[in-house]
């Protein structure tokens, strides 16, 4: 299913393809694999009442936090020669995936119901997916050091 989900990652505009284990958004529970590539751009984002989970199954990322400026406060390796399996996102933190290999599977977990109107906060401090700036910004993550700002 990984190498599946792959392929239709790096077919995507996204470029990252995920598969739901849980029955419907209404689900109290709300449980996926996702795969991204390299190029797959997460832009910052935080969830204001739920707790993200997530075990790294394949490849390498990183977990970067900011503060509510934008301002770099956390970065945490997950995955494959890292010393982190997993992250959890404490609720109103701001954060992004910056994915270093070619491509990474994670499962996630997050408390449910999905209501897309209030799942998450997309961060005002940085492009939307599909900007034009949006990949200098994902360059800039992968080597953003803490305490720096874009």
């Amino acid at each position: 299913m990984l190498d599946e989900l792959a392929t239709k990652a790096a077919a995507s505009p996204r470029l990252r393809a995920h598969h739901n284990v849980h029955d419907s958004a209404a689900d109290s529970v709300q449980r996926f694999f996702v795969v991204a590539t390299r190029d797959s751009y997460f832009r910052p984002h935080r969830h204001l009442t739920k707790i993200e989970t997530a075990l790294a199954l394949r490849g390498r990322f990183d977990v970067v936090t900011f503060d509510d400026a934008g301002v770099v406060t956390g970065r945490y390796a997950v995955g494959e020669g890292a010393a982190g399996f997993g992250y959890e996102t404490p609720e109103a933190t701001w954060h992004t995936l910056v994915v270093s290999t070619p491509t990474a599977a994670f499962y996630e977990v997050k408390e449910g119901p999905y209501d897309p109107a209030t799942a998450l906060e997309l961060a005002p401090w940085a492009p939307p997916e599909g900007d034009a700036n949006a990949r200098a910004y994902l360059d800039w993550a992968r080597s953003a050091k803490l305490g720096t700002r874009r």
